[in-house]
């Protein structure tokens, strides 16, 4: 993992920053970029880890999500397609390994072959480069080893090493200014004259503004202000294969099933990163604690405050969702059900072909009526910004949404 320069310590008595904010990943580290190059504040990053990208941001895929996927004309697809152009010249910039193979979208059935073309057409619309291929033979001369009746190839997705990635933000962040505290948890927010005072594992913070970036815990710390009490995080874990490296031929580039419109969840997807490995999955399974990454981990206070919400009972009594619930289960427990899923979209992969790897956990925000959450929320007060849901695409859109929230933070902090 890379290393950021030295770390800030907060001193014993209290510091004063124009703005604060909390969580450093990829859209944390993004806005301090940004906040530090459009305006002159006095910026500081607090993260509870001792490195950054710990959690969402270095636990995914790295994949760059072209924007084929969003409906068009929405804040997701102006993202997703302006961040994967940026983030492959930022990459190439700053010395950020990038893999640039494209995507291959495989549909297994008519139904799945009209998502296709659905997806084409969001493509033509979105500006995004995608091609309909039809018939095995086709779909062999792209993935040799992939199985389908028809597939849409999008050249533009890429992968990115997303830990890297971050830590170069982080790197532009503290060369114009900005102030990273990292071993240092927010353990208490009180609204002060001049903005909050933020009680802190390492001492005291003052800030005129706060932006919260928690991810996982994004919705905790927005309670203390009062902000999105309508909603909550519910933590899925998606947890990863990898393919052995005799067996790395199976996947060029990147091969995904065709997407299902009312879940979340993609389904179990083949990435060949950028150090030339090829992952397999994620299944998507409730995780017992926000940063439970193995079936073992329990944390009491997540998994009461899980079965405790309302929104999440209304959730599970949906019979769809059951059903899926069940099936992401199945695929934790046993290998032999990860492997099934994984061979509808390549029939050779054998079991003794992968061994298991990583695990991540995605925040994923849930109604109180019961609705998974798929678009962002970005809340503002006349002194916060809360980022609720930085739902997937996050990383892919972590340049332009960073520029965006900036610009609205500038705008809010000149008015207070």
């Amino acid at each position: 993992m890379s290393t950021l320069i030295v770390r800030d310590r907060i001193a014993p008595n209290v510091s004063t920053h124009d703005i604060v904010i909390i969580g450093g990943g990829c859209i944390g580290c993004s806005v301090a970029r940004s906040l530090s190059t459009a305006s002159a504040l006095d910026v500081a990053v607090v993260e509870k880890e001792h490195h950054l990208a710990v959690h969402q941001s270095g636990r995914n895929s790295g994949v760059l999500h072209p924007g084929f996927n969003y409906e068009p004309g929405s804040l997701k697809a102006r993202f997703a397609t302006e961040g994967t152009r940026r983030m492959k010249t930022y990459a190439a910039e700053n010395d950020v390994p990038i893999a640039n193979d494209g995507v291959l979208v495989v549909a297994q059935s008519d139904a799945e072959e009209r998502r296709l073309r659905d997806l084409q057409r969001q493509a033509d619309a979105n500006g995004v480069e995608a091609e309909l291929l039809r018939g095995a033979d086709a779909i062999e001369s792209y993935e040799p080893h992939a199985a389908g009746q028809a597939a849409l190839v999008a050249p533009a997705a890429a992968s990115i090493d997303a830990q890297q990635y971050v830590y170069s933000l982080a790197r532009d962040a503290r060369a114009t200014g900005v102030d990273f505290y990292t071993d240092t948890r927010v353990e208490g927010v009180s609204p002060t004259r001049d903005g909050f005072r933020l009680r802190t594992s390492s001492g005291r913070l003052n800030a005129r503004y706060v932006v919260n970036c928690a991810g996982l815990h994004a919705d905790r710390v927005a309670d203390a202000f009062d902000v999105g009490t309508d909603l909550q995080v519910i933590p899925f874990r998606g947890e990863y294969y990898e393919v052995v490296p005799d067996r790395r031929e199976l996947c060029r580039s990147m091969i995904y099933p065709t997407p299902d419109p009312e879940l979340p969840f993609l389904g179990v997807h083949y990435t060949r990163r950028t150090d030339g490995t090829v992952i397999v999955g994620p299944n998507a399974v409730l995780a017992l604690g926000r940063e439970a990454y193995t079936n073992t981990d329990v944390n009491p206070r997540d998994l009461v405050e899980i079965l405790g919400y309302r929104g999440f009972r209304r959730l599970v009594s949906d019979p769809k969702m059951l059903r899926v619930a069940a099936t992401e289960v199945n695929k934790s427990y046993r290998k032999t059900a990860f492997v099934e899923a994984a061979r509808r979209l390549v029939p050779s992969l054998s079991a003794d072909d992968v061994t298991k790897s990583y695990a991540g956990i995605r925040a994923q925000l849930v109604s109180a009526d019961g609705d998974l959450v798929k678009d962002p929320v970005v809340r503002h007060t006349d002194a916060s910004t809360h980022v609720l849901n930085a739902v997937s695409p996050g990383l892919t859109c972590s340049l332009p949404l960073g520029d965006h929230l900036a610009d609205r933070i500038i705008e809010n902090f000149e008015a207070v």
